[in-house]
């Protein structure tokens, strides 16, 4: 049997959380590792290890980790000056835990690109 990912054991309360909200699909709780004033990380309890594993009978779960994502910024007071919500797919893409989730980030003005790296102009003038 494949072992737990921390997000499994953090549902299952095998680890200690600060929870923010719960329904049979998903589980949402602050973020240890805090990139902003909040942070807040949205799980399904079904196992989907990323986004592009995601199949067509996910998609009523993927919705509902949206609209999640919502209802907790509504709770949080994030509505009315604005929150970003990250889901990172693969190393690339930022992947830490091989569990799908969505990253709810608010409370200060957030910049674009997330984080400025020079490789990242680097890797455009190669490209070209």
């Amino acid at each position: 049997m494949e072992s737990k990912t921390i997000f499994q054991k953090l549902v299952d309360r095998e680890l200690p959380s600060s929870v923010v909200w719960e329904d049979d699909s998903v589980f949402a709780f602050h973020d240890i590792s805090k990139q902003a004033p909040v942070h807040v990380l949205i799980v399904p309890k079904k196992v989907i290890p990323r986004i592009a594993q995601a199949s067509e009978q996910d998609a009523l779960l993927l919705g509902q980790l949206l609209l999640t994502a919502q209802k907790v910024a509504r709770q949080l007071g994030l509505e009315e000056t604005g929150y970003r919500i990250v889901i990172n797919n693969g190393a690339d893409g930022g992947e830490t835990v091989p569990h799908l989730h969505l990253h709810l980030l608010g409370g200060r003005p957030l910049s674009w690109p997330p984080v400025k790296n020079s490789s990242i102009t680097s890797g455009l003038e190669t490209s070209q």
